[in-house]
């Protein structure tokens, strides 16, 4: 068996931990956002993180879910 391929988690796991990181990074900019001294780049980069996370978790689910057209 090869060890490194039994390391890396499934795709499935790999969505549930991007998803987990998505809201984790939604919550830290409503709680920076709700903050009075906003650090407005800090609030961009999570923005921009969270963005890239929602394309490679939409790429993740169109992959796992079956096309329905064929």
């Amino acid at each position: 068996m090869n060890s490194s391929v039994d390391d890396q988690p499934s795709e499935r796991q790999q969505l549930a931990m991007l998803r987990q990181d998505h809201r984790e990074l939604d919550l830290r900019i409503e709680e920076l956002a709700s903050n009075l001294e906003i650090n407005q780049l800090e609030v961009s980069r999570l923005k921009k993180r969270k963005l890239r996370l929602k394309d490679i978790i939409i790429r993740l689910e169109s992959k796992l879910i079956p096309d329905l057209l064929a």
